[in-house]
């Protein structure tokens, strides 16, 4: 699980168009730069007993409000490292899949655009408006070496339940198998779990997170 946590990071990063994962005692560490999350470090053992004392040897040593901490851990396992100046995240899946060609249909009316950045790390982007042109669905893939990272899958609320997750997910699907790739990677949400389950997607762990947030209180 260790190579396939560090792919979806690097996948993240180029998703975000954030600066590259820099590796660290813990893991890996990002300067996101936004001002929701400044910075974000993944812990990549997946021992809790070897990883508690460099856990919390970073999370002691952090001061910047909205600072991240995410693992592939229970919450349970994690909770005792923080303090109150601390909040969770909501709980999280690291999932996986073997790539295959989807077929895919938009519901009457709706119509799909596709765009690929042409940088040197593509993103691919997909997009489902509605009848009247409004944004229903949206989601994206980054490529890196080892895989394809699914990131920001969003149906809007008024256009759910019409299967549109499924068609972004199946254009996504094969815009990643045209380029070559055979292994698909992303970070869930529990309702987002669902959905991909359907679609034959596995988890390989929990993905747990903490937010640093001292004046929260």
């Amino acid at each position: 699980m260790l190579d396939s946590a560090r792919s979806w990071v690097e996948g993240w990063t180029v998703s975000r168009r954030t600066p590259k994962p820099v590796d660290v005692p813990w893991g890996l560490r990002i300067a996101v730069g936004l001002p929701d999350q400044a910075v974000r470090h993944v812990l990549l053992d997946t021992d809790a007993d070897t990883d508690a004392e460099t856990a919390r040897r970073l999370i002691d040593s952090v001061t910047e409000p909205v600072t991240w901490v995410k693992a592939f851990l229970e919450p349970d396992v994690m909770e005792p490292w923080f303090s109150s100046a601390w909040e969770p995240t909501d709980p999280g899946f690291l999932m996986a899949v073997d790539l295959r060609p989807a077929l895919v249909r938009a519901p009457d009316g709706y119509s799909l655009t596709t765009e690929t950045t042409e940088t040197a790390e593509d993103v691919t982007y997909v997009r489902v408006l509605a009848p009247g042109g409004e944004l229903a669905a949206r989601g994206q893939i980054a490529l890196t070496d080892a895989a394809c990272v699914f990131d920001q899958i969003v149906t809007e609320t008024a256009h759910q339940r019409l299967g549109l997750g499924t068609v972004v997910m199946g254009t996504l699907t094969n815009a990643a198998v045209e380029s070559g790739v055979t292994a698909g990677l992303l970070g869930a949400t529990v309702q987002g779990r669902a959905l991909y389950e359907t679609l034959g997607w596995k988890v390989l762990g929990p993905l747990t997170g903490f937010i640093h947030q001292p004046f929260a209180r």
